[in-house]
């Protein structure tokens, strides 16, 4: 039984560099889709190894970790894209273990999710390793259960 709570929107997040008005916090502001320039998404710079780590501020089993693409455009900048959930913040969270990696490219404005079968967590990270891209959320929902 996956939780219907998007504990995501209770969260905060960071991101390793912002462009322009496009803060981390955008992929947790409820809103997936908007019309116009990567409306209500967060965008990194163009660098290497970019990532995107949201505090859940307290534990988690995630058993549903869902990405929404941008829809106007840059959609292959998704790809790549690693999912990491756990407790530690050693390389900004980015070691924490690996939920899912997107291997196939998500359609613009495309909604994608991922089984992460209860891992245990309070960060979530979205990472490109060993790849120079803006990294692109439009929203990023997390569905897990407290009780620890």
């Amino acid at each position: 039984h996956i939780p219907e709570k998007n504990v995501a929107l209770k969260g905060t997040a960071v991101q390793s560099t912002t462009y322009y008005h496009w803060g981390a916090a955008n992929a947790i502001d409820g809103i997936r889709y908007a019309p116009g320039e990567a409306s209500y998404c967060s965008i990194t710079l163009n660098q290497l190894n970019p990532w995107w780590r949201l505090d859940l501020l307290d534990y988690y089993y995630i058993y549903k970790v869902t990405i929404t693409n941008r829809a106007d455009g840059y959609s292959e900048r998704m790809t790549g894209v690693e999912i990491r959930i756990g407790n530690s913040l050693e390389n900004n969270g980015n070691n924490n273990p690996r939920c899912a990696v997107i291997t196939s490219p998500v359609p613009a404005g495309g909604t994608v999710s991922f089984s992460c079968g209860g891992m245990e967590g309070r960060y979530v990270n979205m990472y490109t390793p060993n790849i120079q891209t803006h990294l692109t959320l439009c929203e990023v929902e997390v569905y897990g259960a407290g009780n620890f």
